[in-house]
């Protein structure tokens, strides 16, 4: 990589982390700025990301002659693409999980508190929430036995 492009990397990284710092402290004190400061957390974060990958892998001087090389870059490939679909999924599906085990555990406790009776039935909802972090890491394991 040339000191260029760890320059360029750099001063990305640098700004994806003040400009969502600027945006979160400049203006009224909202609901809003918390919102913008999340979108734009999440636009630096992923334009990093692109940047990085143009950065790392589109070099011109990288280039491979022979085609055994290319097609053991591309089972590398796959086989890391593997790796991050599954901890894109179970990641995504803990997150989801969790929210849904928040909502469902504090409506539960305070029916509780009413009506001791369906305590049950509460914790069935709270079970079904919890679920989704379990199929979320099954599938994960399932995309880890194909690589």
């Amino acid at each position: 990589m040339t000191t260029l492009a760890m320059i360029t990397l750099a001063i990305v990284l640098v700004l994806s982390i003040l400009v969502p710092f600027g945006v979160f402290l400049g203006g009224r004190r909202t609901k809003g700025r918390f919102k913008a400061s999340l979108a734009v957390n999440v636009f630096l974060f992923f334009g990093t990301l692109l940047i990085a990958a143009v950065v790392m892998f589109g070099g011109s001087d990288v280039a491979m002659a022979e085609e055994a090389a290319e097609a053991a870059q591309s089972a590398g490939l796959a086989t890391g693409m593997g790796y991050l679909a599954a901890a894109l999924v179970t990641g995504l599906s803990c997150i989801g999980g969790g929210i849904a085990v928040a909502s469902a555990a504090s409506a539960a406790l305070g029916a509780i508190s009413e009506d001791q009776s369906i305590l049950g039935k509460s914790l069935i909802f709270v079970g079904l929430a919890e679920g989704v972090a379990l199929y979320g890491l099954i599938i994960s394991f399932m995309i880890l036995g194909q690589l």
